[in-house]
């Protein structure tokens, strides 16, 4: 780590605009760490925000503990990517603990850095720059001004793009990929998704948006063909029956009712797709088998017995995906105060087998559970 250190060193100064720690290698510790420089009565200070248990910790240090800090927090992260006025720098962390360091200069003028202790916060798709489906949505005028009455629908969606910014280095940049969106519905965040790979990060990308209503899919493929975007088709059916495909890069099912996440989980697995995003919805199968006598004074009580059949059906997912290859998290979408809905499961492959599959029987038998998602994994090809 001392070429770490050195380069954090060099670079934790007046020219430093930013950079995120993220891919972490253990589960019990901070997901993700971004770094920003402030200013405090004169002083440079660098603000690191650690994210832990889906929640944010600040902390502002001066160059010296914020190298120490940094270098420290690398250890259990395999990826740093640090932006200077100067430079883009690309840190890997091997599991011997060797980085490799890339640089990138910079081309014409130099960024400007914002020193602000209280700056807003910055979002994947800026204000002031409209976007075409945004302003269709009405979430942003024809200036790109955000509509005050829209503006957590335009937190969702920056939400929503966060989290795949936090993948992309996972995700090749030298051939096309494959995504795959199942119950697409009238798909902001698929448009959204589209715009942000292939228009601003610039990859090349091929999106399938899949759906049963005849007239959603319809008015998408309109909307794609409006705005240029080539590559982005909608289709009507059924996520158990698609089979457009052989591989795919990313799989995403947003508010897939009930088993629909499961069947699409499934596929993703059977494709061998590097990274999987999805956000239940109404998860009712666990809730008519779970059963457990020791539990049984607060399962009677119907609203708490949904929520714990909710949770308990998610984090049986995220386990089975652990047992096929992937490395799964399971993260806060949006806030609970505009929907109870609000778990995304993020999974990326890395062909692994988890050595979990005792745990697993052993908690579905004490709940008395066996969900649809276990069922498709181990009978696949019957189905």
């Amino acid at each position: 780590m001392d070429e770490l250190r050195k380069l954090l060193q060099e670079n934790l100064n007046i020219d430093f605009i930013s950079a995120v720690l993220s891919n972490p290698r253990k589960k019990d510790g901070p997901s993700k760490v971004k770094v920003r420089p402030i200013m405090k009565k004169d002083q440079l200070l660098f603000q690191l925000e650690t994210f832990e248990n889906n929640q944010a910790f600040h902390r502002n240090v001066d160059k010296i503990e914020a190298s120490e800090l940094l270098a420290h927090a690398m250890e259990n992260m395999k990826q740093m990517q640090m932006e200077t006025q100067c430079a883009d720098y690309n840190v890997l962390v091997s599991k011997k603990g060797k980085a490799t360091i890339k640089r990138k200069l910079h081309k014409g003028e130099a960024k400007k850095v914002d020193l602000s202790h209280n700056r807003k916060k910055r979002y994947v798709l800026e204000e002031g720059i409209p976007v075409p489906f945004l302003v269709d949505l009405g979430v942003m005028t024809a200036e790109g001004k955000i509509v005050r009455a829209r503006f957590d629908k335009f937190r969702q969606i920056n939400r929503f793009l966060e989290f795949i910014e936090d993948i992309l280095p996972q995700l090749a940049k030298d051939r096309e990929l494959t995504i795959l969106d199942f119950g697409c519905g009238k798909s902001y965040l698929t448009f959204a998704m589209y715009y942000y790979l292939h228009e601003l990060k610039r990859y090349d990308i091929r999106i399938v948006g899949l759906d049963l209503k005849k007239d959603v899919i319809r008015h998408c493929n309109e909307l794609s063909q409006r705005y240029g975007y080539e590559k982005l088709k909608f289709l009507e059916g059924n996520i158990a029956d698609y089979t457009g495909v052989d591989e795919v890069d990313m799989v995403v099912t947003l508010h897939a009712c009930d088993t629909a996440t499961d069947f699409a989980l499934a596929k993703a697995v059977h494709w061998n797709a590097k990274v999987i995003l999805s956000v239940p919805c109404c998860q009712h199968e666990l809730n008519r088998q779970i059963k457990n006598e020791d539990l049984a004074p607060v399962l009677k009580y119907g609203l708490l017995k949904e929520r714990i059949s909710a949770l308990v059906t998610d984090g049986l997912r995220a386990q089975y995906l652990e047992r096929e290859g992937y490395e799964a998290q399971i993260l806060e979408f949006i806030d609970m105060e505009h929907t109870p809905k609000n778990i995304l499961i993020r999974a990326v492959r890395t062909g692994r087998k988890g050595e979990n599959e005792d745990a697993i029987r052993r908690c579905e038998q004490a709940l008395g559970v066996a969900p649809t998602l276990g069922w498709l994994l181990d009978h696949e090809g019957e189905v």
